[in-house]
């Protein structure tokens, strides 16, 4: 994926994402933390740059919450979000009749001088106890 954007594959971009595949939607701090472990003496600096070149590439996507943090998703299917506003969880949400209900009715809405690429929604709310289950 790296290097298909373009990019050179470094240590720290791998890192970067394999962090990301293993953690859900962390903030770059907690993408920092677990990076360190495996690469000693590396700089927060790196890795807040490294993960604005990967938004940059596409390959992966900034989230922000509702708590005004911004959060990192290395899914490419299309989603949505769920937000829990009491406990900052935040969960992929996969609808295609959802989507397709979105396309439809902005298909047929025309936003004047607007030109619509995506639909991305986050679903606010607070996950019960048992959690969320797709």
């Amino acid at each position: 994926m790296i290097q298909q954007s373009g990019l050179k594959v470094t240590a720290q971009r791998v890192a970067v994402l394999q962090a990301l595949e293993k953690l859900d939607h962390p903030r770059a701090e907690e993408i920092f933390r677990e990076v360190a472990l495996y690469i000693p003496g590396l700089s927060p600096a790196t890795v807040y740059n490294t993960l604005e070149a990967l938004v940059r590439k596409k390959i992966i996507r900034k989230v922000h919450t509702e708590a005004d943090v911004m959060r990192y998703d290395a899914v490419h299917e299309h989603h949505h979000h769920m937000y829990c506003m009491e406990s900052d969880k935040m969960d992929d949400y996969f609808d295609p009749e959802l989507d397709a209900l979105l396309e439809d009715y902005f298909k047929r809405k025309q936003i004047s001088g607007f030109r619509l690429k995506e639909v991305k929604l986050q679903l606010m709310g607070e996950f019960d106890e048992k959690g969320f289950s797709q």
